[in-house]
């Protein structure tokens, strides 16, 4: 079994990647789809978040600006 890549820019991803995860082409490769496979879709995730949002009461209250660059540490 063998796959033959010859795209110059796949081939240097994927090098890339098995190089910065320190292991073969091949785990590289494999782990890339598995996570792909395993991944939870964007739009799933966002309704999730959105739901979860949702759910807060609303306090009636202005966003403060000074507040949220105070959180951030921009004051």
């Amino acid at each position: 079994m063998a796959f033959s890549i010859k795209d110059e820019t796949t081939d240097a991803a994927v090098r890339r990647l098995a190089k910065m995860k320190n292991t073969s082409l091949t785990d590289a490769i494999r782990e890339a789809v598995e996570n792909e496979y395993n991944c939870i879709p964007l739009q799933e995730r966002l309704g999730a978040l959105s739901k979860r949002y949702q759910s807060y009461p609303e306090t009636g209250l202005d966003a403060d600006k000074t507040f949220f660059d105070g959180v951030s540490n921009d004051i």
